[in-house]
């Protein structure tokens, strides 16, 4: 793995524009991180010239991807009001961009981990694509990334000649991007939140998406880095929050919905996921407790969007990266989802900004 000094010795190549001197010995190369193959830079700019930026970026990326053992590199290019780097790449101040292409953005969340939300996403993008919908999946959990097995696909993303943007997987009728593309095996991301805020940034703005109506994001649990980053790169149309019926998980939900609502992001509703479990004899047991999720969607004014029973179907769906949707489509898991991404298509009619 490349050290920082092999970094910075990269970028010495990186001559600034007009003048005979690199980048590095002017001091504008700042914050270098390297971790797990994917390289982030920043550099700070006192020119607002937004073609010098450009012309520091792209010879930054060319740099840093020549280097043995580099796969991801990250190149932020700040400067002062004014000035502008690569179109489409947020930069302090700019505030969250629109993308090109993409109608409509929706995060699914969960207050914490284990709840199923990532199903619920897999599920929810597959539901919609089969009722005619443009569908990109991204995966922002950084950590975590679930989705690449949920979706059945194990490859490595390529990068178009033209603009060096990643091209998006597709399986199930739906384009997907995750981290879980970019690592070997069981490879680990040991990353602080610098690192996961631009990775999240690339795969919004630097991914190929094309033209979609809809782009589910799987947000990681809590209310961390990831989420505010996503907040702060690209408008939301709104946000679908998944729950346990348990009042364990719609503790924590609750600080998911005051979150949307703090950076004005619209709660399109609640799903309540493992509801309840049909016994082979017919009897209807509720493990974790009776319409938690029902419950607080009333208290707090928001759309319940539907309840997800305990099916192993489900379950095996994700494990074989079929979702039940597409596996089962008559049966009642499918059925659910099917609502729900009706209702959301029937909340954004005419969202699209």
């Amino acid at each position: 793995m490349p050290s920082e000094d092999d970094i910075l010795n990269a970028l010495k190549a990186v001559k600034y524009p007009g003048y005979s001197r690199d980048i590095v010995s002017f001091g504008i190369v700042k914050d270098v991180a390297v971790a797990n193959g994917a390289v982030s830079v920043d550099i700070h700019l006192t020119s607002a010239n937004a073609e010098a930026a450009q012309q520091i970026k792209s010879g930054c990326e060319a740099a840093l991807k020549a280097i043995d053992g580099v796969r991801v590199a990250h190149v932020q290019v700040h400067q002062p009001q004014g000035g502008q780097a690569q179109p489409g790449t947020p930069t302090p101040g700019q505030g969250p961009q629109k993308v090109p292409g993409i109608a409509r953005v929706v995060a699914v969340a969960s207050g914490k981990g284990g709840v199923g939300k990532s199903t619920v996403s897999a599920n929810l993008a597959c539901a919609l694509a089969k009722r005619g919908e443009k569908v990109g999946l991204l995966d922002c959990d950084i950590y975590g990334p679930s989705i690449p097995l949920m979706m059945g696909v194990n490859e490595r993303p390529s990068v178009t000649e033209s603009d060096d943007k990643l091209v998006p997987l597709q399986s199930h009728g739906v384009k997907l991007m995750s981290m879980g593309f970019l690592l070997q095996d069981d490879q680990p991301v040991i990353w602080r939140g610098p690192m996961i805020m631009k990775t999240i940034q690339q795969f919004v703005m630097q991914v190929d998406w094309g033209e979609l109506d809809y782009l589910l994001v799987d947000l990681p649990p809590g209310t961390g880095d990831a989420q505010l980053s996503l907040c702060q790169t690209v408008p939301l149309d709104g946000g679908v929050i998944v729950t346990t019926p348990q009042e364990a998980s719609l503790g924590v939900v609750r600080k998911g919905i005051e979150m949307f609502r703090k950076v004005n992001v619209p709660i399109l509703g609640i799903v309540e996921n493992m509801s309840y479990f049909t016994s082979p004899g017919g009897e209807r047991v509720e493990i974790f407790g009776h319409a938690g999720g029902q419950d607080e969607a009333a208290r707090q004014g928001i759309p319940f969007l539907g309840e997800m029973p305990l099916f192993t179907e489900i379950r095996k769906g994700g494990d074989d990266g079929v979702p039940v949707v597409v596996s089962q489509p008559d049966s009642l898991p499918a059925e659910v989802f099917g609502q729900i991404a009706q209702q959301l298509q029937e909340q954004l009619t005419g969202a699209a900004r």
